[in-house]
Parts: structure tokens; C-alpha cells; sequence
């Protein structure tokens, strides 16, 4: 069994680190919302980390999520949606933007609902430095208590210099105090011994990391102090996509005239295309999870109506992972993401037949 190299940043200095900084006592000290960035690349788990950390919450406690996405079509929202926590989606990787409106007034709309905790989840093709400057501005200092940021890493990424070349993959990596190597369970020793590696050669010092699986953290990372503010001075980055949202709520209904809908982005030397799709329209279970298998794409995410139910789909580097969900009467929605321009109109063909609206 591979092992994670031991070090003085085990469990017992995470307690060290929260055990001053209990929530009852943050919470008796200020009200402030206690607020976390949960960042990384594209696949490395950020989503199912949520959801994981949703269903430790103490049950007394009401959070609140911000889900940013490159794409116009908004997927996380979806699957958190059972989660039991407020949703706010900002497609279109508008969180990366310098203006920031939509985020900042997303933001709003969650704070006026008194949450108890705030997780913010930028893009996987951003970087979190233009929302930090955000949240650490003087309009959000009396209502935001900002807590270390935390980046998910897939340490087989460190071995292949597509991701190391990458300016938002180190970006997100370097503004981070807490470092998180997710998916253990598929890394080899040596890509273990890869990030243990990275963790030492940083400067200055992550505050603690840990190897993981399925995004399972221990929801004392969430107390975390931030070593410092500094890194949110950085000024933020130029990008080329457009978004109009006047609505930043999740939409999960079509005109009534329309039985699908298409969207499109592109930034960051990605393209991304999504659909929703009626939920009166049902896919066929198995020729949507080999249609899945077979798609050659970067990223792609969908919740879909089946003819066995609702379930999420995921799919990283040809690997589909599936889990049911209790929705109903919900719009179908995928979104895929790569670094290529893909032929968007032959594969709208193909959803459009696995559901019968190809007659």
C-alpha cells in the first residue's frame, strides 16, 4: 500500500492549528461568515470534496456555496442541489473576471441569507487571486472572516507538463495555504512521491497538507487561519469570453417553446459547449455512458433524465464515475471542456438521438 511520507504536518498538528479556532468561538467573536476558497484544476475532485464536506456539517448549520464555472451551462449547482445547502451559480468563469460584478453580487445574495459558513469554488480554469482581492476588500471586511485557502491537486498532474507548464495550475497551487493531493487511490509510488516532494520544494511552507481519496477532507481543515492577505494584492488576470447574466440563480427550466438550448464559451486556451435539455426527454442509461466513455474531451459534466432516473455524470481522463441523484422534473445538462475545438454540431446530433429528438 503506498503511504504518504510522514511529516511533522500530520493530524495532530491540524488540531493544533483548529483548536483555537473552534467555531463556537469564532462564531461568539464575530459575525463574520466564515468564508473558504476551495481551488484547483480541471478534475481534481473540487465538487465531490464539497458535497463530501456538506454532508459532515453539523446539522444545526446552514452554509451557503459558490459555484463558478467555465462553462455557460451550470452543472455543480445541479449536483449540489441535494446537499442541503444555499446555491449560487456564476457560469462563464466570470469570477476570474477583474470587474467581478456577478460575483460580487452573488456573494451578496448569499450573505443576506445569514449562512453560517460560506465555500467559494472558483473555476478549474482560473485562479483564485481576483476573488481573494474581492473577499479581503473594504466592502466584505465586516462581513467576511476569509480562512485558509485549500487547493486540490491529482499528484499524476506533476508528472506531465501540460498541467506543470500551466500558469493557472501553478497560480492556484502557489496562492494556496493548504494543499490537498486527492484521487491516492490511482497514484502510483511514484507520483506520491512526486507531491511529497513538490510540498518540501515550497516557498514559503504550505501550512499543512494531506493525501486523499474521493475529495474526503477533514472538515477541521475549514478553520484553518490564513498564513497571510498578501497574496490577495495580486492584481487579477485578462481573459476573452463574453457573459451577460442577469439572473445568477441555478435555471432549470427552457422557454416553453424550446425542447433544448446551446451555449458556448471559450478563455484560457479552452473551449466549452453545453446543452439543457427538457426533462420531459429521457436518455437511453447505456448509450449515454458508452457515448460518455468514448468522448475524447478534456472534462465533461452532465446531470441527466434517464430511462433508470436522474444521475450525475463525471468524466476525467476517460474514467466515468455515475451516481444517482433524487431529482425530478429536472432539465438535462452537459457541459464539455477541452483544450481543442471540438465538433460541437456532430455530437449535438448524437444527444439530441439518445434522447429522441433527432424525430
Amino acid at each position: 500500500m503506498v503511504q504518504e511520507r510522514a511529516t511533522h504536518y500530520d493530524i495532530l498538528a491540524l488540531c493544533r492549528y483548529t483548536k483555537a479556532l473552534s467555531y463556537q468561538r469564532i462564531r461568539a467573536m464575530s459575525s463574520k461568515v466564515p468564508t473558504n476558497i476551495i481551488t484547483g484544476f480541471l478534475g481534481t475532485g473540487k465538487t465531490t470534496t464539497i458535497l463530501n464536506l456538506l454532508k459532515t456539517k453539523p446539522d444545526n448549520e446552514k452554509w451557503a456555496v459558490l459555484v463558478n464555472e467555465f462553462g455557460e451551462i451550470g452543472i455543480d449547482g445541479a449536483m449540489m442541489a441535494e446537499g442541503g445547502a444555499l446555491i449560487k451559480e456564476v457560469p462563464g468563469g466570470c469570477m476570474c473576471c477583474a470587474a467581478g460584478v456577478p460575483t460580487s453580487v452573488a456573494i451578496n445574495a448569499l450573505l443576506r441569507q445569514r449562512p453560517d459558513r460560506l465555500i467559494i469554488e472558483p473555476t478549474g480554469l482560473g485562479h483564485p487571486k481576483q476573488i481573494l482581492k474581492t473577499l479581503t476588500s473594504e466592502q466584505y471586511q465586516p462581513y467576511v472572516e476569509l480562512f485558509a485557502t485549500i487547493a486540490l491537486m491529482d499528484p499524476r498532474h506533476l508528472s506531465d507538463e501540460k498541467y506543470t507548464t500551466n500558469s493557472n495550475f501553478n497560480d492556484q497551487l502557489a496562492v494556496a495555504e493548504v494543499v490537498i493531493g486527492n484521487k491516492v487511490d490511482v497514484c502510483s509510488a511514484e507520483d506520491i512521491d512526486a507531491f511529497n516532494d513538490w510540498v518540501t520544494e515550497q516557498h514559503p511552507a504550505k501550512i499543512f497538507h494531506k493525501l486523499v481519496k474521493n475529495g474526503e477532507l477533514p472538515i477541521e481543515l475549514l478553520d484553518i487561519e490564513p498564513r497571510t492577505q498578501a497574496q490577495a494584492e495580486a492584481h487579477g488576470h485578462a481573459h476573452s469570453h463574453t457573459h451577460d447574466h442577469d439572473d445568477l440563480d441555478p435555471v432549470f427550466e427552457l422557454a416553453p417553446e424550446q425542447s433544448y438550448v446551446r451555449k458556448e464559451n471559450k478563455g484560457q486556451g479552452h473551449y466549452s459547449c453545453g446543452w439543457i435539455i427538457g426533462s420531459e426527454y429521457l436518455f437511453d442509461f447505456d448509450q449515454l455512458f458508452s457515448m460518455l466513455t468514448a468522448l475524447t474531451a478534456e472534462r465533461v459534466k452532465a446531470v441527466m433524465n434517464t430511462d433508470k432516473g436522474c444521475y450525475a455524470f463525471n468524466v476525467v481522463n476517460g474514467v466515468v464515475s455515475v451516481n444517482e441523484m433524487s431529482l425530478e422534473n429536472f432539465e438535462s445538462r452537459i457541459e464539455v471542456i477541452d483544450s481543442q475545438l471540438l465538433p460541437w454540431d456532430q455530437l449535438e446530433q448524437v444527444l439530441l438521438k439518445l434522447c429522441g429528438l433527432d424525430n
